[in-house]
C-alpha cells in the first residue's frame, strides 16, 4: 500500500511549508514567508478543485500528525502538438520538497512517481520539471534529462 496520498484543501498551510523548504533549499539567505497569507486561499482552492490542471501528493509525517513529511506538485498544461505529442499535453513538476526530519526514506522519489502517473492518466505524453543540482540525480535516475534550450522566465 502507498504511503502517498493526493492532497486536500485541508493540506494547504503544510503544502506551503514544504514549498518555503523547498524555496530555502534554493535560495540560502532565505527567502520570505509573507506571501503565505496572500496564497493559502487559491492554494485551498485549487487542492479543493478534484477536475482542475493542478494536483499536489504527499506523504503524511510518521512523527507529527497533521504535518506533511513530503510533497510533489504537478500541472499541465496546454502546448501546441509537436512529434511525439501531437495533443501538446504537458506535465510539470514543481515543489517536490521533504521536511528534513523525514528524510532519505523514499518520500520525494514516491511523491515524484505520482503525479507522473496522473499525468499519463489525462493524457500527457511528457513531464518536464526544474531540478536542483542536489535534486538531479534523483530526478535522472526516474529517466529525466537535461533539455538542450535554457529556461527563462520574466517577472511580470
Amino acid at each position: 500500500m502507498s504511503l502517498v496520498r493526493r492532497a486536500t484543501h485541508e493540506d494547504a498551510e503544510e503544502v506551503l511549508r514544504l514549498r518555503q523548504i523547498m524555496l530555502d533549499s534554493l535560495f540560502p539567505a532565505g527567502s520570505s514567508t509573507e506571501w503565505h497569507d496572500e496564497s493559502l486561499p487559491t492554494v485551498r482552492r485549487r487542492l479543493a478543485d478534484r477536475d482542475g490542471d493542478f494536483v499536489a501528493f504527499a506523504i503524511d509525517h510518521p512523527q507529527r500528525p497533521g504535518a506533511l513529511a513530503a510533497l510533489a506538485a504537478g500541472t499541465i498544461e496546454y502546448r501546441i502538438g509537436r512529434t511525439g505529442n501531437p495533443h501538446g499535453r504537458v506535465g510539470h513538476v514543481f515543489s517536490v520538497a521533504t521536511d528534513p526530519g523525514a528524510r532519505r526514506r523514499g518520500y520525494a522519489r514516491a511523491c515524484i512517481k505520482t503525479p507522473l502517473g496522473w499525468f499519463r492518466e489525462q493524457g500527457a505524453l511528457q513531464a518536464e520539471l526544474n531540478a536542483s543540482a542536489q535534486a538531479e540525480p534523483l530526478y535522472a535516475s526516474l529517466g529525466f534529462v537535461r533539455k538542450p534550450d535554457p529556461s527563462m522566465w520574466l517577472q511580470l
